[in-house]
């Protein structure tokens, strides 16, 4: 099964729709099927008291100036859908709260996504789980527990999906990853498992890939030195388009794990072999 890759564009446009734009070029460029942005109903993610809180930011002074400025409203979802369908290449999102889920509906995606921070949210999940698309459920900051509820409202609404390892810590440090938890979960929940990474680096997800993960997810940005929390964690172009092509090769290297002489072998095994046929005629 190839692995499914998304560009995970999160808010590194920092809501600026031409960074959005070349951001999608930079993820289409490399061979990603797919990016993936994220969505929130402010007022009903955050408390008033939260919103007005103090937050220096290029944007104002409060949390809410922020924020704000991170979200993209309907007229530039529908430009990023439709710059989408002319780049031929997938885009979905992660719902943070009910109301930019049935925002999200609007747009008949194929994917949907359920972000760690969401696990716990077993209204959304029902609602998300309803309509029935491969969803995709990472599972940072999560329990056990947490998980086999979200496994079970996927399968009670017959609603394909796939588990996603994740550390939810930006970035994460390598000796925290837990690969091996990827095959734990693929053999505990009977589901293909995918991996969504905040590391510094490629080599933690090329290790994952031959784990034989369905999905990976890595953020994006053009540069970790552009405002955002998520930057730093991000890989920039150069390395997305090293990323998608090691990732395409070790998926071609891993092979069926059937012992066989290939044709290639054979004369060469003619060859170096040719002083034991010598030896047996003596």
């Amino acid at each position: 099964m190839t692995i499914f890759i998304v560009a995970e564009l999160g808010i590194n446009h920092n809501g600026d729709l031409s960074i959005c734009k070349e951001l999608i070029d930079v993820a289409k460029d490399a061979g990603c099927d797919a990016i993936k942005l994220q969505k929130r109903d402010l007022n009903a993610v955050y408390t008033k008291e939260f919103l007005d809180s103090y937050r220096e930011s290029p944007w104002g002074k409060t949390q809410r100036d922020q924020k704000e400025a991170l979200e993209f409203d309907l007229d530039e979802y529908k430009e990023i859908s439709r710059y989408c369908k002319e780049k031929n290449i997938e885009w979905f999102a992660s719902a943070w709260d009910q109301n930019s889920q049935a925002f999200l509906k609007k747009f008949n995606l194929k994917y949907n996504k359920i972000a760690s921070a969401m696990l716990v949210n077993k209204e959304l999940l029902k609602l998300v789980a309803e309509e029935q698309k491969h969803t995709f459920i990472s599972t940072g900051m999560s329990t056990y527990d947490d998980i086999n509820e979200a496994v079970n409202i996927f399968r009670k609404a017959d609603c394909p999906f796939e588990l996603m390892h994740t550390v939810s810590t930006y970035p994460m440090r390598d000796e925290d990853a837990n690969l091996n938890l990827i095959k734990t979960l693929r053999n505990k929940y009977k589901c293909n498992v995918g991996y969504s990474g905040h590391e510094v680096g490629l080599a933690v997800s090329y290790a994952a890939a031959a784990l034989g993960i369905t999905s990976l997810e890595r953020h994006i940005t053009l540069d970790r030195s552009m405002y955002g929390s998520d930057q730093a964690s991000s890989v920039e172009p150069h390395g997305l388009r090293q990323l998608v092509s090691a990732v395409r090769k070790i998926e071609a290297a891993m092979g069926d794990g059937v012992k066989k002489t290939i044709s290639e072998e054979i004369p060469i095994a003619k060859k170096l072999r040719a002083h034991l046929d010598l030896e047996a005629n003596h």
